[in-house]
């Protein structure tokens, strides 16, 4: 059984026991989040539009962090001009504790 969840802006296609790295929520690590956008529920035949609306899918935080950092360096050539800048995003890990159809 497997869900398609819409959070942080993306979609996941997530199953009980999966862990996946999400946009940053801002729960500390152990914390329960319920996942009320579901798009898609498949058990035996896929469930789509008003058969999956009061769907929802619980996880649990497992930890925040940040990931590595990507370097943005601009160059233009002949005039002297280069900047370097870097950014790490911030994100949540969260596990899929249960998939409620």
């Amino acid at each position: 059984m497997y869900a398609i969840i819409a959070t942080g802006g993306k979609q996941y296609k997530v199953s009980e026991g999966d862990i996946i790295t999400i946009e940053k929520l801002g729960k500390e690590a152990g914390e329960k989040v319920t996942f009320d956008q579901v798009l898609a529920v498949s058990d035996n035949g896929i469930k789509v539009g008003s058969d999956v609306a009061n769907a929802s899918v619980e996880a649990s935080v497992v930890k925040e962090g940040r990931s590595k950092k990507v370097i943005v360096y601009k160059y233009k050539r002949k005039t002297g001009y280069h900047k370097k800048n870097g950014h790490r995003q911030a994100f949540t890990q969260v596990k899929i504790e249960k998939i409620n159809a």
